[in-house]
């Protein structure tokens, strides 16, 4: 068999495949089980409340230390003890940090909150453009 004769023999069945996928719903235990998108809208929720809630913890409780850790800071350097700017520099990280945490937990919750509300207009766009179909189905018959 030459190289053409086996690169066309390859294709063709790539072909096949790549048709058989795009032309069938999955059998079940297959990727996708059935042909329906799924969000649960509950799971989405319950994931974007608990990102809401550690923000608002993180706020809160994240701080405490901060006002105690840069008062020792000050009163370190002050005293001529070379841990102060240290102690300094790990006040100014902890609040990098906190900040990075509190915002990407935002930014977690929002989104979970837009996809949610976004899943619902698709679901409502999807149902009313399949109204029409199915009514000439109907006629179909």
């Amino acid at each position: 068999m030459t190289f053409d004769q086996e690169w066309a023999e390859l294709r063709e069945a790539a072909a096949r495949r790549s048709a058989m996928r795009l032309n069938s719903v999955p059998a079940e235990g297959g990727s996708g089980g059935s042909g329906d998108l799924v969000v649960n809208r509950d799971e989405l929720g319950a994931i974007g409340n608990d990102a809401y809630g550690l923000r608002t913890r993180l706020s809160k409780e994240g701080d405490l230390a901060r006002p105690t850790t840069h008062e020792a800071g000050v009163a370190l350097t002050n005293g001529n003890f070379a841990c102060g700017a240290a102690v300094l520099k790990v006040n100014d990280f902890w609040q990098t940090h906190l900040k990075t945490l509190l915002d990407s937990c935002a930014h977690i919750s929002n989104h979970l909150d837009y996809t949610k509300a976004q899943h619902a207009k698709d679901e409502v766009k999807i149902e009313g453009d399949l109204a029409p179909i199915s009514k000439l189905t109907e006629y179909m018959k």
